[in-house]
């Protein structure tokens, strides 16, 4: 059962990572460039910008209390994620804007669309790095075609972490996904 029990959690992070990359990578980027959005543009920075305290409380609801409480919670500031609190055990709690989905998502630079998102220590380590080189990039007013480029160049000259699964299954999820 427990053999079980692991395998489905195997898949799971390998479909989650391989969905967070295609994602964050705008692997449709193509039919980006042809759809109608209603935010064309991103927005001021104040529209995506929360109370403090608001944001570090629903980046804690992303995870049980007994992880939020010594996770490490980063909250938006004007160029990008910013540490409102220091953990202790390896959780990075945030709360992400529209831009962390695909880039042909009509709601891209929706400033009203927030998620609480909760990373555990090997997406802290891999994705988290992602995550915060598009946000800054979308915040300094990239194009999204440069955002791709630069995330695919960050990857292959190796400036960021090989994506990794947590567990001692899976080490690097690069290799399952060609870009």
């Amino acid at each position: 059962m427990r053999f079980l029990m692991n395998r489905l959690r195997f898949a799971k992070t390998i479909a989650w990572a391989a969905i967070s990359l295609l994602g964050m990578l705008g692997i449709r980027q193509l039919q980006a460039q042809g759809v109608k959005t209603q935010y064309p543009r991103i927005a001021p920075i104040e529209e995506y910008l929360m109370d403090r305290n608001a944001e570090i409380a629903l980046a804690r609801s992303a995870a049980p209390e007994a992880i939020s409480k010594n996770a490490t919670i980063l909250v938006l500031g004007r160029h990008g994620y910013e540490t409102a609190v220091e953990g202790k055990n390896g959780f990075v709690c945030m709360v992400e804007r529209a831009w962390v989905g695909a880039f042909d998502w009509p709601e891209f630079g929706n400033p009203k669309v927030r998620g609480a998102d909760c990373l555990n220590p090997p997406a802290a380590r891999s994705i988290l790095p992602l995550a915060e080189m598009r946000t800054e990039m979308v915040l300094a007013g990239r194009t999204k075609t440069d955002i791709v480029d630069r995330i695919r160049a960050a990857l292959s000259k190796r400036e960021v972490p090989a994506l990794e699964a947590w567990g001692d299954e899976l080490h690097d999820v690069q290799s399952f996904i060609s870009y």
